[in-house]
């Protein structure tokens, strides 16, 4: 009985590991204050039109399915900026086979 409440206590998500994404508008910021916002939050969703980029800094990681890379958006000033840590479709996952 006590390993079957251990594993449910260790297959239940837990509030702690699960960061919620910071939602923050691209064309209201500068590129220093999108990347800092990434740094500090380490979870942030960037609104990119009416999409967007998924970004999660160390030591978050990228969801299943994805991979760490570089992206490139416009900031508030019209300034191309390079992001890193952006959580990308990968397209090698054992995730991603039909």
């Amino acid at each position: 009985m006590k390993y079957v409440v251990l594993a449910a206590a260790l297959l239940l998500p837990s509030p702690s590991f699960a960061a919620k994404a910071v939602e923050v508008d691209a064309r209201s910021h500068t590129c220093a204050q999108l990347a800092q916002f990434i740094r500090q939050h380490k979870t942030v969703f960037v609104r990119v039109g009416f999409g967007g980029r998924s970004f999660r800094y160390p030591p978050a990681q990228c969801r299943p399915g994805e991979m760490w890379s570089t992206t490139r958006l416009r900031d508030a000033s019209g300034k191309q900026c390079i992001l890193d840590y952006a959580c990308v479709y990968d397209p090698n996952s054992y995730y991603n086979i039909p």
